[in-house]
């Protein structure tokens, strides 16, 4: 996807064990980019070492650029665009 000038590429990770509750969050997640028509690489991490690099106790998790965003629960698509919104993009 091609870049405008004033926009910024995003990079979101889905932290999770891979249970049904973090891959809904990937969906979710997708969704909402895809929704939101965002330029961004949304990522399923299931490997627990690199979750606990994370900091991450609770699953799933929402990392965007690297910061995470969201832990222990599940966001619906629209909660996922507000808090993206919230971050600016």
């Amino acid at each position: 996807m091609e870049l405008s000038g004033n926009e910024k590429k995003c990079n979101i990770k889905v932290l999770g064990s891979g249970c049904k509750s973090c891959h809904n969050q990937h969906e979710n997640v997708k969704k909402a980019v895809t929704d939101m028509n965002l330029a961004a690489d949304v990522e399923y991490i299931t490997d627990i070492e690199k979750i606990i690099g994370y900091g991450v106790m609770s699953m799933p998790a929402v990392v965007v650029n690297e910061k995470v965003v969201s832990m222990g629960k599940v966001l619906k698509a629209d909660q996922v665009e507000e808090l993206l919104k919230k971050l600016g993009y």
